[in-house]
């Protein structure tokens, strides 16, 4: 029995914290995330200030969380990515259809990672740079092992990574300000993807590392 009630408060904990991160997504896309406060976040999520911090320290510890709540869509790209390596076309079709998705599912999130990552607070904008590097050097594991580049130096494989992430996040960016139920624009971003990452590649043949 003591179990089962131990389990019931961790999942009211669970769902007091998740209450409390999206009542601040909610608000940073209204207002930006660096220019609200605790107590607006407390009250937005139906709890007082006190019971904020037995989830998160502060507010640059409650975007941290967010942060990393909001990359893990894109760490779902890059599994999406290593399906089928070693056909290139695939790859390409299915990282531009995979991206439109997964940003429309996790719209909020993309939104505020869009938003921070130029306009955040400084601790913010720094976790989402190294969430970007970590991505950067994931895809870079997938590339490497790419027709053309398998020769390549790492340094000029995780250049070349970065080149595809700095255009999904371009990307991503447009499906966010998309209106949504517009098929045929999400359509016309997917295909102008397509069409980079595909003029992106046609480089590797050429490049000397």
């Amino acid at each position: 029995m003591t179990e089962v009630a131990g389990e019931s408060r961790q999942a009211q904990k669970g769902r007091t914290r998740q209450a409390i991160m999206d009542a601040a997504l909610q608000l940073a896309s209204q207002h930006g995330f660096a220019q609200i406060s605790l107590r607006q976040v407390a009250r937005q999520a139906g709890v007082v200030p006190t019971a904020f911090y037995r989830h998160f320290e502060s507010m640059d510890q409650l975007g941290l969380a967010l942060v990393e709540q909001s990359f893990s869509t894109l760490r779902r790209m890059i599994r999406e990515a290593q399906r089928d390596p070693k056909v290139l076309d695939n790859i390409i079709d299915a990282a531009a259809e995979v991206l439109v998705e997964s940003v429309k599912v996790s719209r909020t999130h993309f939104a505020f990672v869009s938003r921070e990552r130029v306009s955040g607070s400084v601790v913010v904008r720094q976790a989402i740079r190294h969430e970007l590097d970590l991505f950067v050097s994931e895809l870079a594991v997938v590339l490497a092992r790419l027709p053309n580049i398998e020769t390549w130096s790492t340094e000029d494989v995780q250049m070349v990574s970065r080149l595809f992430v700095r255009n999904m996040v371009s990307n991503a960016e447009e499906v966010v300000e998309t209106p949504e139920g517009r098929t045929d624009l999400e359509e016309q971003i997917k295909d102008g993807a397509r069409r980079q990452m595909r003029l992106i590649v046609l480089g590797f043949r050429a490049w000397e590392s």
